[in-house]
């Protein structure tokens, strides 16, 4: 539980001007404060109770932050802005934290790349964040990595919540209403504007309150231990990096279009010419040349700057000064002789759904029957399907089951497949009926 002073589920608005923007809990008020708010409106969160504080960019106060929050109690609530979309990189451009006698700290990364220092004062402490999986790659990389850890987004989501984000939830939960505004923002530039500083702020400002809120009803309905097992797995693999595609040029955008070995090529040229611009100037390859662009010279193969030019997506001056550079691409394209062409990837694990029925009509008939026990379970425990088990898991499990169906090498196969404790707890015994040939002919299990 957080040490600092619980917000209300619905926050009093006061009839003093500026006192709306701040938490109760930050102000005392007198005895005649005002009326609440009428069901259905929340509060509007325009500043942090202590307010906005300036990033921290310097080692002297760096070590002051550090034993700020080494002198702190309870968890710590934790969130990193990067700036998907406009860099190559995922790093973190700024990191807020918030502990309750600390206080809310901005840091600046960029002059201070390892908080290793500040990761050991902390160490011991639940940190809580917001759809961890996106932030825990870009701290590790600053030297922050959790032991023990509270995801708000999880958590709602165990807990049946239709809208999961951080706005949706303080609303709901806490009566105060946050402006999501400057989510998307070119975090890497500097100076940051003072806007984007108390949007930051704001973005710890609740976590903790938020979590107890959440933890709360997580054990209204039973599921504190399902939250635990999945905390533990986002501590155990959360701050991995992303696992590198073999041949991540295959996820252009529209390249299900581009037809043929030789066009594909030209595909995978262009978009490793761009790649190397994109991580050269830490850009976000988008911005160096879209998608779109690419597969229309891929379609189109024009052999000279006018053509080229003349393609939707090569119209701009940066794109233009570039020419030389995607003709190039298209060039070395078609020089490739026929046995350096791309060829269809081999899948690993089962084919995609859609090809069952005719690769292995039995198979697909156990994944009907597992998917409607997944189904079931879920809205029985009023769980997203993808959160009561991952569908990698089970479409595994159905297209290659144990030889002999029982609870104990089911649950072992999807152990196989990274499912948790609960998860298996739950569809068994349910999921062993549906995999085994007897059921192929009966009814599915209720």
């Amino acid at each position: 539980m957080t040490d600092e002073p619980p917000l209300r589920r619905r926050a009093a608005a006061s009839r003093t001007g500026n006192d709306t923007q701040y938490p109760p809990s930050a102000r005392s008020e007198p005895s005649d404060a005002g009326t609440e708010p009428t069901e259905g409106q929340s509060v509007p969160l325009t500043a942090p109770r202590e307010g906005t504080p300036e990033p921290v960019a310097d080692p002297g106060r760096y070590a002051e932050v550090v034993a700020r929050f080494a002198g702190g109690a309870g968890p710590v609530a934790l969130d990193a802005e990067r700036a998907s979309g406009y860099r190559y990189s995922q790093r973190a451009y700024l990191v807020q934290l918030r502990r309750a006698g600390a206080g809310t700290v901005l840091i600046d990364p960029l002059p201070l790349p390892d908080l290793s220092a500040l990761d050991a004062v902390i160490a011991e402490a639940e940190w809580v964040l917001h759809a961890a999986n996106q932030d825990l790659p870009c701290l590790a990389e600053l030297g922050l990595r959790p032991r023990r850890l509270f995801d708000t987004e999880l958590a709602a989501r165990l807990a049946g919540f239709e809208r999961v984000g951080l706005a949706a939830l303080t609303d709901q939960l806490l009566g105060f209403s946050l402006e999501k505004h400057h989510s998307a923002a070119d975090w890497s530039s500097r100076p940051l504007p003072e806007s984007w500083l108390t949007y930051a702020a704001l973005d710890v400002e609740l976590l903790t309150d938020l979590r107890d809120a959440l933890d709360a009803e997580l054990t209204r309905q039973g599921k504190s231990g399902w939250a635990a097992e999945e905390f533990a797995a986002l501590v155990r693999s959360g701050a991995r990096p992303p696992r590198v595609r073999a041949e991540p040029w295959r996820r252009t955008s529209g390249i299900h279009r581009v037809r043929g070995a030789r066009a594909q090529a030209r595909v995978r040229s262009l978009w490793y010419a761009r790649d190397q611009i994109a991580a050269r100037r830490d850009s976000a390859p988008g911005r160096v040349l879209p998608d779109s662009a690419i597969v229309s010279a891929a379609e189109l193969d024009p052999r000279d700057e006018k053509s080229l030019l003349t393609l939707p997506g090569f119209g701009g001056r940066s794109v233009r000064r570039l020419a030389r550079t995607w003709l190039a691409a298209l060039d070395d394209a078609r020089q490739l002789p026929d046995d350096a062409l791309p060829v269809a990837p081999t899948v690993e694990g089962p084919p995609p759904p859609h090809r069952w029925a005719e690769r292995d009509p039995a198979a697909a008939a156990r994944l009907a029957r597992c998917r409607e026990v997944v189904l079931r379970l879920a809205g029985e425990h009023n769980l997203p399907p993808e959160n009561l088990i991952s569908p990698d898991t089970i479409r595994r499990v159905a297209w290659e089951p144990p030889e002999e169906i029982t609870e104990a090498s089911v649950a072992d196969a999807m152990r196989g497949h990274h499912a948790r404790e609960w998860q298996i707890a739950l569809l068994l015994p349910d999921l062993p009926t549906a995999l085994s040939p007897s059921s192929e002919s009966a009814p599915p299990p209720r």
